[in-house]
């Protein structure tokens, strides 16, 4: 599935440019991705697209309320707990990364929760941390938003690789 989510981020960078969701199916069937892991893609997506049009701020409200029936965004100074299915999931890696990213200021509530939100609507456990970084990327792409270079640069570069001083 997140080789899926990767090819149309990829291929779809600006949201607007995505296909209908029909088309894009048949598209990435075309391209030769497996009609099972393209169905469960396109039920992940479909979920994404639920979530980030409910998580969306609007404009007129303050900046911590948010248009939604399931967010409520915290108070300034309050901090995140995950449940224990959360961090079942997640694992202890992935939530680093997330309180990572958080104590950087890069990961706005109203996007972590959509990434929670996402992350446990996949079917592996623990989450790799390799795909947390698909999905944290898929749903900037959802609220049409370009993470900033350096955000960008941690997401997508293979750490494995880098020499420490």
């Amino acid at each position: 599935m997140f080789e899926v989510l990767a090819f149309v981020y990829e291929n779809y960078y600006a949201e607007d440019a995505c296909p209908e969701p029909a088309h894009l199916q048949r598209k990435l069937q075309a391209v030769g991705f497996e009609a099972d892991e393209v169905t469960e893609a396109m039920d992940w997506l479909n979920g994404l697209s639920s979530a980030a049009r409910f998580a969306r701020p609007m404009a007129t409200d303050l900046p911590t309320v948010v248009h939604s029936t399931w967010l409520h965004l915290p108070a300034p100074g309050s901090i995140r707990v995950y449940s224990v299915p959360e961090q079942n999931h997640l694992g202890a890696q992935c939530l680093g990364y997330l309180s990572f990213m958080d104590a950087a200021g890069v990961l706005p509530a109203h996007i972590r929760e959509v990434v929670m939100d996402r992350a446990m609507a996949t079917p592996r456990a623990p989450v790799a941390l390799e795909d947390l970084k698909i999905i944290i990327l898929m749903v900037f792409w959802s609220f049409g938003q370009e993470p900033n270079a350096l955000v960008l640069d941690e997401l997508c570069d293979d750490a494995g690789h880098r020499i420490a001083h």
